[in-house]
């Protein structure tokens, strides 16, 4: 099974593909794709339809595991990671994924065992649980990654 996390944002929108096979996954791919600060909002989610359309393109994931949001500091914040999360949604609903959503807390939770873990604890357990030897950078990939490995153990 091939899963696609998603880390949603505007700016820079995390993403992890891993690959389970008998309960034990592996990294395929990780990054970011950003978008330039000043551009219009239109512009910069068609960047992320596109390039996300590339990732599924190249990776061939068949479950998406997006990481829900929660709650924002500013209702700025909040509309513009909304509006790249619905590109996403439907970047995977045309692509023929299976669609997932998960709490902060959810992957927290099944990343660590601890639903109020720091960044930090959930990055090394990322690294763990993938056997990596350093922790997948930037923050944003791990946080995809961990959206990943949350799914991959809710199914299992």
């Amino acid at each position: 099974m091939r899963i696609l996390g998603i880390d949603p944002g505007t700016g820079i929108l995390g993403f992890g593909v891993i690959e389970v096979t008998r309960s034990k996954p592996q990294l395929v791919d990780a990054g970011v794709i950003r978008t330039p600060v000043h551009q219009a909002d239109a512009l910069r989610l068609h960047t992320i339809f596109d390039e996300l359309s590339q990732i599924i393109d190249s990776t061939k994931p068949q479950i998406m595991s997006v990481e829900k949001l929660f709650f924002a500091r500013n209702v700025t914040t909040a509309m513009s990671v909304s509006q790249a999360r619905g590109v996403v949604l439907l970047c995977g609903q045309q692509a023929g994924l299976e669609l997932f959503e998960y709490t902060p807390m959810q992957i927290k939770q099944a990343v660590t065992g601890y639903g109020r873990a720091d960044k930090k604890q959930i990055q090394e357990m990322v690294r763990v649980l993938l056997g990596l030897q350093n922790i997948p950078k930037p923050d944003d990939a791990a946080d995809a990654l961990a959206a990943a490995l949350t799914h991959s153990s809710t199914v299992r």
